[in-house]
């Protein structure tokens, strides 16, 4: 009997997988944190005998050199990926043995990167699972424009044979399991289903219902922004990553924070966007430890600044701690817990701004208030439909835009409410009056705000 554990890592939008027998196991894809897989395989009472890469990954800090180094395990990567460490080089076609009558068969499925990997679990013959990293997604394929703009059709192109290979090579109810695809930006779109199988690809992906031109044309024209730091992943990874180390960062008092706030730091508030609204310290900046804490983080943080996350619990500061090194962003500065009283010195008062609903701003817009309207969602969302008359500002560009944002109280929204009390956070330290909309972007039309729709966004 074999059996394969999924690991979701809800942060990036990604996954990893377990895979094995009785005694010894196969990891595909894991991340930086590595104590969880070995958790994982000792609750099954296995070995890792093997650690398989897909490909050297463009979002987020792999764990597998670190995870073979103490484990023993042979750490699989494709052979066409250039790296710096030993590595078996995985050619396609390869066959390794997981467990007794457990073996992965590796299938090369260029697009997603050149060299990209998929890797066929096999059962006494029976093909049973297929890990599929940036290739073959749930309705979809990992995005083709991530390694090299030049390459970007031509990997399309690779990504559509890949995805046929596979299509024909397996049978319809082999289990597809990517690592892409789940909120992670490596994914050329986003899904709502959880499962799927090569059949139920086989009846509605693009890539298997249209022709390669058809297919490359709405690839291409559908691809998102690509997070800033992505920059910084690949070339982790060639190289090898570090070990992790989240060993509590040290504490810091109200003069400590108030003096790396002076001197340009980062000093990140992970408290949820209501108390920070409350009351912050002046100068900090809130990015929700719950939901996508590391992307909208390391998309927004200049690379390399120090950052001193604030939270009511350790143990808060400790789930931001791992999460952040999954996308390099390692050791904080510093720490405080507790009241936000306590963060701010002996006579100084906590900050604060208004949240508000569409609504809100309806009312206000009716009274003639002078007001501005600010969109800081992606450009691939506001061409669905935006409010007349809003200043559109990406939340990633904000920090180098801030200026651009007319005279006025600033009334910031997105589409749910997480990215406007980012972007509330950053013009309140700027010195702005802000607004922030909190609220489903769904409710603006409801509440009578002019809309325009698609044929508008020109």
């Amino acid at each position: 009997m074999f059996f394969v554990d999924t690991l979701d890592i809800e942060g990036l939008g990604n996954r990893s997988y377990l895979a094995g027998g009785g005694r010894t196991a196969l990891v595909v894809d894991p991340p930086r944190d590595i104590d969880q897989v070995i958790a994982a395989a000792a609750r099954h009472g296995v070995r890792i005998a093997l650690v398989a890469e897909t490909h050297v990954h463009n979002d987020y800090v792999s764990g597998g050199l670190e995870l073979a180094r103490v484990t023993g395990a042979r750490y699989l990567v494709p052979a066409g990926a250039s790296v710096a460490f030993a590595r078996t080089p995985v050619a396609d076609g390869d066959t390794y043995a997981v467990d007794a009558g457990l073996t992965v068969r590796a299938i090369a499925t260029a697009g997603h990167t050149p060299h990209h990997t998929s890797y066929v679990l096999v059962d006494d013959g029976r093909e049973v699972a297929a890990f599929t990293g940036g290739s073959l997604l749930i309705g979809t394929v990992g995005r083709p424009d991530l390694v090299e703009p030049r390459l970007t059709e031509q990997l399309a192109r690779a990504q559509h044979a890949s995805v046929r290979r596979l299509a024909t090579e397996l049978a319809d109810d082999v289990p597809v399991l990517p690592t892409h695809g789940f909120g992670s930006f490596c994914s050329s779109a986003q899904t709502e289903r959880q499962t799927t199988t090569i059949g139920k690809e086989r009846a509605d992906n693009d890539a298997l219902t249209v022709d390669v031109d058809t297919f490359v044309a709405r690839l291409l024209a559908g691809l998102d922004d690509v997070p800033s730091y992505y920059t910084h992943m690949g070339p982790a990874n060639a190289a090898g990553p570090a070990p992790v180390d989240l060993t509590p960062p040290r504490l810091a008092d109200a003069e400590e924070i108030a003096a790396r706030l002076a001197a340009g730091e980062w000093v990140v508030d992970l408290r949820n966007r209501v108390a920070f609204a409350q009351g912050h310290v002046a100068g900090a900046f809130n990015f929700e430890g719950e939901g996508r804490l590391a992307t909208h983080l390391a998309w927004l943080i200049p690379w390399g600044k120090p950052v001193t996350l604030l939270a009511e619990t350790p143990e808060q500061v400790a789930d931001a701690q791992r999460e952040l090194a999954r996308v390099g962003i390692d050791r904080p500065a510093a720490a405080a817990t507790g009241d936000a009283a306590g963060w701010v010195r002996e006579g100084e008062r906590l900050a604060s701004f208004p949240r508000a609903r569409f609504a809100d701003l309806a009312e206000e817009r009716a009274r003639g208030e002078r007001i501005v309207v600010l969109d800081v969602r992606r450009g691939t969302e506001r061409a669905r439909g935006f409010v007349d008359g809003s200043v559109h500002i990406p939340l990633h560009e904000l920090p180098g835009r801030i200026g651009e944002v007319p005279d006025g109280v600033v009334w910031v929204h997105c589409a749910g409410g997480t990215r406007a009390a980012i972007a509330a956070s950053l013009l309140d330290a700027a010195g702005r009056d802000v607004v922030a909309v909190d609220d489903a972007f769904g409710a603006a039309a409801e509440a009578g705000l002019p809309v325009l729709g698609p044929e508008d966004a020109g």
